[in-house]
């Protein structure tokens, strides 16, 4: 475990996230905003045990990401996790902050149920349309994935405008540099719901598409990444997206 602080807002954490979490003042962030792991892709233990890249790629694709961690726990598991590391961000969060954690399908209702469990006020969810997805032959197609909102408490709203409930982004592969990268365009539009001088804690970093975004927004970041191949990608990328900015 090492932390990189690359300014004065944005502070990048290599480690487990609930490890780290634990060691984090209390009151301290003003939103949340994160992408963890989904274990779901398949119904039985093997098939949610398989390597991300066989789960969540369609077949023929040829492009290899670093692997993926943490995205093989079992459902009762899974949800005693998030529920721990949630409580561990509502305590970190000032009153009145929100929350928004990306999931699927499949682990929707879980999460909600976790969200709820570790004391954040559940405010609805915000549906993700990716434009495309795996066929499906004779049933509709799972081209969504969603946002759940929340907030500790009542929510703070910094603004008086109506934003949308669905987003419509696709996924561009050459853009991608973690296997389920999310559109730093997506993340930009959630931020709406922060102040503009936000701070915002992403447990999750992945390749830290949430991190571009709160650099680019003027925010404040701090996240945390487990895997130490996407942790030195992510502590790249924002590097040098900062040095850009100055």
């Amino acid at each position: 475990m090492f932390t990189v602080r690359l300014s004065d807002s944005v502070t990048l954490f290599h480690g487990d996230a609930l490890r780290i979490l634990t060691t984090l003042p209390d009151a301290g962030v003003d939103a949340v905003l994160t992408d963890p792991p989904y274990s779901s892709g398949g119904t039985s233990m093997n098939a949610r045990q398989a390597d991300p890249a066989h789960k969540y790629q369609q077949s023929g694709t040829k492009r290899r990401y670093p692997p993926m961690l943490g995205d093989a726990k079992d459902q009762r598991s899974w949800i005693m996790w998030c529920t721990l590391w949630l409580s561990e961000c509502w305590r970190i969060a000032r009153d009145g902050a929100p929350l928004m954690v990306f999931t699927d399908w499949r682990q929707l209702p879980a999460l909600t149920d976790a969200v709820q469990a570790a004391g954040w006020a559940w405010r609805g969810i915000v549906a993700w349309d990716k434009r495309s997805s795996r066929p499906q032959l004779g049933r509709f197609r799972q081209q969504c994935e969603y946002v759940i909102f929340a907030s500790k408490g009542r929510f703070a709203a910094p603004t008086r405008a109506c934003l949308p409930g669905v987003y419509a982004y696709p996924v561009i592969a050459a853009q991608k540099i973690h296997l389920t990268s999310k559109p730093v365009a997506l993340i930009e539009d959630l931020l709406a719901v922060t102040a503009p001088q936000a701070s915002v804690l992403d447990p999750f970093m992945g390749a830290a598409s949430v991190g571009e975004a709160c650099i680019r927004t003027g925010r404040g970041y701090v996240g945390v990444e487990l895997s130490r191949e996407y942790f030195e990608i992510s502590r790249a990328r924002l590097e040098t997206l900062h040095s850009e900015r100055r």
